[in-house]
C-alpha cells in the first residue's frame, strides 16, 4: 500500500517485539525514550504509549507561529496535559502501541494521511478511536517525559504550508468522523476549539500589549486564521463527500476491524504473547 499508512503497516508486519513503536526517519529519540514509553505499559490496561515531539526548526521558529499549532510540523501542540495522562490518539512520530491492538483491530488504514507531498493526517488518530471502541475499558497514554527531536525544515516554516496542513486536517477529520462517529471522531478537537485556541488568541494579545509588539498579535492572528481553513476543509471534505453535516446526524457505525497487516509468521521465528487476556479481560473480544 502506498503512503505513510501503507509504510508503517509494512513496519508491523516486520515488527517481532511484544510493543510496536514508531518514530519519524526525521526525528530524533532522547536516550531514554524506549524506557520511558515501556514504563507505561506496567498498566494492563493500556494499549499505547506516546511522548512528547518538540520541534528542531531549520530556520528558527517563525514569530508568528503559535504553539498551539504546532501540530502542523507533527508536534505535540500547547493544550496537551504536562504530565502523564489518558488521550484519545498518540501522534505519529513517537507512538508506540502493543502488538494485540493490530490484531485485534487491525492496522493503519489506508485512503487516510500523506501520500507522496500532500499533507493530510489522522491515520494514528483513527486506529486509535477504532481500538479503544473494539475494547473498552483500554487506554492509550501520553507521557510528555519521552521525547523525540523533529526536525522541521525551512519550507513547513512558511505560511503557505501552514494554510495547506490546516485545510488537509480539516478534510481528514471528515474520513475519521464519518470511519468511528463525531462523537469520538472530533471529541477532542470540540475542547481544543473552544478551551485552546481563545486562551492562544487572549495570551497573543495580551503579550503584544505587554510590548512584544506585533509578534503577539501576529500568532493570535494565525490562530483565528489556521482554525478558520481547517474549518473550511472540514466543510469542503464534507461537501465533497455530498453531505455537509453528515456525520454530525448520521449514528456512528459499529467498530469493525480493518484488515491491515497480515501476522502470518514464518516458520521457525518465535512469537511470545503479551499475555494481556488473563490480566484484562476486555481483550477476549477479539474479532
Amino acid at each position: 500500500a502506498q503512503g505513510l499508512a501503507g509504510a508503517r503497516n509494512c513496519g508491523v508486519r516486520a515488527a517481532r517485539g511484544d510493543i510496536i513503536a514508531f518514530l519519524d526517519d526525521d526525528a530524533i529519540a532522547a536516550a531514554d525514550w524506549l524506557s520511558r514509553l515501556s514504563a507505561g505499559y506496567d498498566n494492563p490496561s493500556v494499549n499505547g504509549v506516546g511522548g512528547a515531539i518538540e520541534p528542531l526548526w531549520s530556520s528558527g521558529r517563525p514569530t508568528w507561529f503559535p504553539q498551539e499549532f504546532d501540530w502542523v510540523v507533527g508536534c505535540t501542540y500547547r493544550g496537551l496535559p504536562e504530565t502523564a495522562a489518558p488521550v484519545r490518539n498518540l501522534i505519529g512520530a513517537n507512538m508506540s502501541f502493543r502488538r494485540k491492538v493490530f490484531e485485534i483491530a487491525g492496522g493503519f488504514r489506508s485512503g487516510i494521511g500523506r501520500v507522496g507531498a500532500q499533507p493530510s493526517g489522522c491515520e494514528e488518530t483513527e486506529l486509535c478511536i477504532r481500538a479503544s471502541q473494539l475494547v473498552p475499558g483500554t487506554v492509550f497514554m501520553y507521557e510528555p517525559s519521552a521525547r523525540v527531536y523533529h526536525r522541521v525544515p525551512s519550507n513547513r516554516a512558511t505560511w503557505d504550508y501552514y494554510r495547506r496542513r490546516c485545510h488537509a486536517e480539516g478534510r481528514s477529520k471528515v474520513l475519521v468522523a464519518t470511519l468511528v462517529g463525531a462523537g469520538d471522531g472530533l471529541a477532542s478537537e470540540r475542547a481544543y476549539t473552544f478551551a485552546t485556541l481563545p486562551q492562544g488568541v487572549a495570551r497573543g494579545v495580551g503579550a503584544a500589549l505587554m510590548g512584544s509588539g506585533w509578534a503577539g498579535f501576529t500568532r493570535a492572528g494565525a490562530i483565528v486564521a489556521g482554525l478558520m481553513i481547517t474549518t473550511a476543509g472540514y466543510l469542503t471534505g464534507h461537501i465533497s463527500a455530498g453531505s455537509v453535516f453528515g456525520s454530525r446526524t448520521r449514528p456512528a457505525r459499529a467498530p469493525t476491524r480493518w484488515p491491515g497487516p497480515r501476522f502470518e509468521w514464518p516458520a521457525g521465528v518465535p512469537v511470545s504473547d503479551i499475555g494481556v487476556e488473563a490480566e484484562n479481560p476486555a481483550y477476549s473480544r477479539k474479532q
